[in-house]
């Protein structure tokens, strides 16, 4: 997210570093208080075994494909259409904010996950008091015995929304990519332990974009900050590869993101519509290659951004369209799990389209998460589904494959258990 909307924005996507900093898609944290490597093999634990817990947040306990004996579709069978469109909703709770301020949004809407924005840098023991507090909001009357994806933007350098005591001050991603894989390997691995220790099972990092050296600082929301590993895709590849190996390893969920990638654009979708349609990126485009490597290494989320690609869907912001969320990510590069939108409570790049309609447009072109950095807009997303279900019976099925996707998910990380 930027600058521009401090005071909703900082999570997934693309912006500069502010003193307040925003809530909901990628903008940096403010300054004060930072050949792919093979996925580790982490125990997997039934699901039948696993409950929910009500005082920290679970965290990954397998990241293996979906085995056919899944009961996520028997979960999602019980679950009324509130449940459902819930369970597709993440919204931002900000550093500023109470730590209960969602409460009610939480349990009116059933909502399946939270993100923590804004720049937290009161260490450890704050944000484990406000994760503890979050998953304890669990239960089967508001969340239909599910448990909360909590998570966080901590991509490294200006993009660390977690810092203070408990948490290591993380070099950019440029920096990082610099070094070694084993090497980012062994560092993600600390990391994801503080998240984990700080209740924390989801990161939405690692950037698989790729800047090219001819645009270099000129791209808005990734080469400015130098939130990319490098201007090669294949060195991106491996270091991509290397970080969601060390937070699988530490027991956090990763996101590669901003499928299909940002870094040739010039304008951050955060905080303008201008600047944003990529003339270059096609569907066998080698800058591809970083998220091809998140998908065939059981990245557990894509996250999709809203700039514009003009050689594959013109016209479309990117979380809108079906040749790029399905016909792209889904069946040209075989990913089967759960897809997530780039903020859209809060960016310009989206501000023209109808708030309800940011949710339900996603899920139509093939996505599963709507992340809002604005919990003002829960309400009017949340009805916007849940009245299309009831209007149209091939919507409703997409709602019902998109939830399975996300209970799935929430089964491997323990945040869930079978009836």
């Amino acid at each position: 997210m930027a600058a521009a909307v401090a005071s909703v924005a900082a999570a997934c996507s693309s912006g500069p570093p502010t003193g307040t900093p925003s809530t909901g898609g990628t903008s940096p944290a403010p300054p004060s208080s930072a050949s792919s490597v093979p996925a580790s093999n982490p125990t997997s634990v039934a699901a039948s075994s696993v409950t929910p817990s009500t005082t920290t947040a679970p965290v990954p306990t397998t990241t293996e494909p979906s085995a056919p004996s899944s009961c996520a579709p028997e979960i999602v069978a019980g679950m009324d259409d509130d449940e459902r469109a819930g369970q597709l909703l993440m919204v931002g709770l900000d550093n500023g904010a109470s730590r209960t301020s969602l409460d009610g949004l939480v349990a009116r809407r059933h909502l399946g996950g939270v993100i923590l924005l804004g720049g937290w840098d009161g260490g450890t023991e704050r944000v484990r008091a406000t994760t503890r507090h979050l998953a304890g909001l669990a239960s089967k009357e508001d969340t239909a015995g599910l448990g909360l994806l909590l998570a966080a933007d901590q991509e490294g350098g200006a993009v660390q929304q977690l810092r203070g005591d408990g948490f290591s001050r993380m070099p950019s991603a440029r920096v990082q990519g610099q070094g070694s894989a084993g090497d980012l390997t062994a560092d993600a691995t600390r990391w994801a332990t503080q998240l984990r220790r700080a209740g924390i099972n989801v990161n939405l990092a690692p950037v698989a974009d790729t800047v090219p050296t001819s645009i270099g600082r000129a791209n808005g929301p990734i080469g400015q900050y130098d939130r990319q590993f490098s201007s090669d895709p294949e060195r991106v590849s491996r270091m991509v590869g290397a970080f969601v190996a060390g937070m699988r390893a530490g027991g956090v969920a990763s996101t590669v993101k901003h499928f299909p990638g940002i870094g040739r654009i010039t304008g951050n979708t955060d905080v303008t519509a201008r600047g944003i349609t990529d003339r270059t990126t096609t569907v066998d485009d080698p800058y591809l290659e970083p998220f091809r490597t998140g998908v065939q290494d059981g990245v557990e989320l894509v996250m999709v951004g809203s700039a514009i690609y003009s050689r594959i869907d013109p016209g479309t912001n990117a979380v809108f369209s079906e040749p790029i969320v399905t016909g792209l990510l889904r069946d040209r590069l075989s990913y089967d799990g759960v897809v997530i939108t780039d903020d859209v409570g809060a960016a310009k790049a989206v501000a023209d389209v109808p708030v309800g309609e940011r949710a339900t447009r996603f899920i139509e072109a093939g996505g599963d998460i709507t992340l809002t950095a604005r919990p003002g807009t829960v309400p009017t997303m949340h009805e916007a589904i849940t009245r299309k279900m009831k209007a149209s019976p091939a919507f409703a099925e997409q709602v019902q494959t998109a939830v399975t996707r996300v209970v799935d998910l929430k089964l491997r990380m323990g945040l869930a258990r079978c009836p």
